[in-house]
């Protein structure tokens, strides 16, 4: 886990939209996070996902893909007589486009042999996109471009909107703790106060600042700002460096981004009748953001629960 430095933060917030906006080729939302001492910017996605059966494995996987940095053949075709052999098969993926899974979004190998418009990851997920609609839509392949499946049976979908942080002096947090201290006591005497401060506990300290930091925007579901300090809501479960394994490259990985547990309010995990919780989940990435070649390089999630907050 490499230094943190200090850097603006941008703020995601959970927004509705309407179902054709929220499409994987409509991209409504970017965040752009230019690598210190470099000229050449490249596409970069992170993908954060939760199982549903927590109990049968760690429960959460991140993985990070991108385009080479050097993108200079955006015609789809490969820029020289003699390509390498990665550059020749992003290109023809270019061209002839990665194939998602219908039903969430992963790579979708088989098709509908009927109208061979679609595509899923799965039968398991074409059986259930055919019972909820696709039967009939099958008919009409012509339109199917301009149908939104309605699968109720996922989460909720939602646009994410990005905001910079209004940044937080330290004198207005140590003011405001100070102040929310004053009103909980009344009048008690300034010894007693003092008193108290000294067996304040650092579970305290941590949880007032986690407090203080969002009090401005409370509906904050992510906070973003490659090579920051991330926030924690607890002084329990911290990771150190030794616990944020290195890059298979050799480069040490860096905090990225940090889900907050508002999102859970908006997932409407309590529906599921399962255990889907978590009270802060940040992810670290490759500080060197490595090409490991096309396709996925798994990065690392440190999940800091909240059972034992004040």
């Amino acid at each position: 886990m490499a230094a943190s430095r200090a850097g603006p933060v941008e703020l995601g917030f959970a927004e509705l939209a309407p179902a054709w906006r929220l499409r994987s080729e409509q991209f409504p939302s970017k965040v752009y996070a230019p690598l210190p001492g470099r000229a050449d910017a490249f596409h970069r996605g992170i993908f954060l996902f939760c199982c549903r059966e927590p109990p049968c494995c760690s429960g959460l996987r991140v993985f990070r893909n991108q385009l080479p940095r050097k993108n200079d053949f955006y015609s789809y075709e490969p820029p020289s007589e003699n390509p390498s052999p990665e550059t020749e098969s992003l290109c023809l993926q270019l061209k002839s486009g990665a194939h998602l899974c219908r039903v969430c979004g992963c790579l979708g190998p088989k098709t509908c042999s009927r109208c061979h418009k679609v595509y899923y990851c799965s039968k398991e997920h074409q059986t259930l996109d055919w019972r909820l609609g696709h039967k009939q839509a099958c008919a009409q392949p012509d339109h199917l471009d301009h149908i939104i499946p309605d699968h109720n049976f996922l989460f909720p979908e939602f646009e994410i909107v990005i905001e910079t942080e209004d940044e937080i002096l330290p004198e207005v947090v140590e003011k405001e703790d100070y102040s929310e201290l004053i009103g909980s006591m009344g009048e008690a005497l300034e010894e007693e106060l003092d008193s108290m401060a000294k067996h304040e506990s650092r579970e305290d300290k941590i949880f007032q600042k986690f407090k203080t930091q969002i009090a401005l925007e409370p509906e904050q579901i992510l906070r973003y700002g490659r090579g920051i300090a991330p926030i924690w809501i607890s002084g329990e479960n911290i990771p150190q460096e030794k616990d944020i394994p290195d890059c298979p490259c050799g480069a040490k990985r860096i905090f990225e981004f940090q889900v907050m547990p508002q999102l859970l309010n908006y997932l409407k995990a309590d529906r599921l009748g399962k255990s889907i919780d978590w009270g802060i989940l940040a992810v670290f990435t490759c500080a060197e953001s490595c090409s490991l070649g096309i396709g996925y390089t798994e990065e690392f999630v440190w999940r800091q629960d909240v059972t034992n907050t004040p």
